[in-house]
């Protein structure tokens, strides 16, 4: 039998769980310092077993998943260094910077152990084992990086092990990684919030900036709400590379600048022109670093039951609604109902259903 530890079965480390649960051959243990969250898991079905002993889930394991945050992963693999590890034991990571954690990685100096860096690049708008999902990874890049000595054979083994999730399972350098997804993923984050900070500083000396902020403006900032300490230590370990990309980020704006004093509206254009071909060519549906959404608005008469009419018509059809918010509804205007789904699948089922019910959705 293959014991697999997951250390932090939240949204990532649940759903590695139950990707690998119930498979012939496979038995998973949970670990938490928590009591209670250990006993959630097992009640949950999440993990085969659970515990409050680190070494009790290491000792035997013969793959070890790390799904905490960032920053803690170097106290974790100190403190995994300090056990008598399973001879083959496979310890990997989730996390979304590999350069600072591959380096930690070299800790664990036992013999017939190795590291190897992963990052599954998928998420979503929910977190905490309550939201874990086998489909999680389901059509989505699973990022490896093995270090260039580690023994084919033990990248072959993860990989082949990492087939129960149903990602795309790719293998890159740490730092090709770093600088790609810092780029896709961390830039964007520190932009957005640099965007919402600068918008609240106007809105302190005129409200109307957040009453008309509403709509596309949040929508195209929601990173921004990302957890704080997650992002502090993803930042920070990638700082390196992302302050070369946000001196390139100056560069860009600088020229923007240039072209508006310059009222080169010729170059305004191209600008937007080659912005707009290269991300028309970007995939739609592809899991990504930043997690789509999947969104659409329904203009809705301010009657009795009609929110219930709605979410009955669509679960009659056994379309998978995550979240309805009512943006507007007064007795002068209509309503406007914001319906989130999980898969664009869902989101296009509801969009035909609406229509056909008579409620156009809008985007």
């Amino acid at each position: 039998m293959t014991k697999i530890a997951i250390f932090g079965v939240g949204l990532i480390g649940g759903s590695l769980a139950l990707c690998f649960k119930g498979k012939p051959g496979l038995t998973v243990v949970g670990h938490s310092v928590r009591e209670s969250s250990v006993a959630k898991y097992v009640a949950r079905g999440v993990v085969d077993h659970a515990t409050t002993s680190m070494r009790e889930a290491a000792e035997d394991a013969d793959f070890i998943f790390l799904c905490v945050p960032v920053g803690m992963l170097e106290g974790y693999l100190n403190e995994l260094s300090q056990f008598k590890l399973k001879k083959g034991c496979i310890v990997t990571d989730v996390g979304s910077t590999k350069v600072s954690v591959a380096s930690c990685g070299r800790m664990l100096q036992q013999e017939g152990v190795t590291f190897i860096g992963g990052h599954p690049m998928a998420g979503g708008e929910r977190s905490g084992v309550e939201a874990a999902s086998s489909y999680l990874f389901e059509n989505a890049y699973y990022v490896l990086t093995p270090d260039p000595s580690t023994p084919q054979r033990e990248v072959d083994k993860l990989t082949q092990l990492l087939k129960h999730t149903n990602a795309h399972i790719v293998h890159v350098n740490a730092e090709q990684h770093d600088e790609i997804v810092g780029a896709i993923s961390h830039l964007p984050h520190i932009i957005a919030v640099a965007l919402v900070n600068q918008i609240s500083r106007c809105n302190e000396s005129d409200p109307l900036y957040s009453v008309l902020a509403a709509g596309g403006f949040r929508d195209i900032t929601r990173i921004a709400s990302s957890d704080p300490i997650v992002w502090r230590d993803i930042l920070i370990n990638n700082r390196s590379i992302l302050l070369k990309l946000l001196q390139d980020w100056n560069e860009e704006t600088s020229a923007f600048i240039r072209l508006l004093e310059e009222e080169d509206g010729d170059g305004i254009a191209r600008a937007f022109q080659e912005a707009g071909a290269f991300r028309n060519q970007l995939p739609e549906r592809r899991k990504g670093m930043i997690h789509s959404l999947y969104e659409c608005y329904v203009d809705v008469p301010d009657h009795p039951g009609i929110i219930g009419k709605i979410a009955t018509e669509l679960g009659n059809d056994r379309i998978n609604l995550s979240n309805m918010q009512i943006i507007e509804s007064r007795a002068d205007i209509p309503g406007v109902l914001r319906m989130s789904f999980r898969t664009q699948e869902d989101l296009d089922l509801a969009v035909t259903k609406l229509g056909q019910i008579g409620y156009p959705a809008h985007f």
